[in-house]
């Protein structure tokens, strides 16, 4: 009888143990919900920021430190706010509006999360172009901040 009781109890922890980490799994997803709603925020007023022609402001999703991967390897900030400003825009202005969609925030950590999604340029008597991409955020005292971008 003692065997069994002892398995029994055994069980019992287990089932408890069990229990409290469903528990607090189901209070992390309750708490991370916020924070995913914050980075997809981030993220759309970004593309406002981007319409209106305010390209600083867009950058200002950027971490400082952050770094985007090109063919050659990846590239500090300054060269990122460049390859927007040459390639993207035409004076102060947008070539064309931009959109983001199918964002999916994954969390890393506590301070660190993977955003997936896709992006689409649109607009001025162009043709749409659209891609996808997955971002490193970084949360601080400023909020959500792109730490790497991988855009294609």
């Amino acid at each position: 009888m003692k065997v069994i009781f002892n398995v029994s109890a055994k069980y019992i922890v287990l089932l408890f143990c069990l229990f409290f980490m469903v528990t607090k799994a189901q209070a992390q997803v309750a708490d991370t919900s916020a924070a995913a709603k914050e980075i997809i925020q981030t993220m759309n007023s970004s593309t406002d920021e981007w319409n209106k022609g305010h390209l600083d402001a867009f950058m200002n999703m950027y971490d400082p430190s952050a770094t985007m991967m090109m063919p050659t390897g990846p590239v500090a900030i300054q060269l990122i706010r460049a390859l927007y400003q040459n390639k993207y825009f035409n004076g102060g202005m947008p070539k064309q509006n931009l959109r983001y969609s199918d964002m999916q925030v994954r969390f890393l950590g506590d301070n660190y999360a993977l955003l997936t999604g896709a992006f689409t340029l649109y607009g001025n008597n162009l043709p749409d172009r659209s891609g996808r991409y997955s971002l490193v955020m970084v949360h601080g005292k400023n909020g959500w901040k792109i730490l790497h971008d991988h855009s294609g």
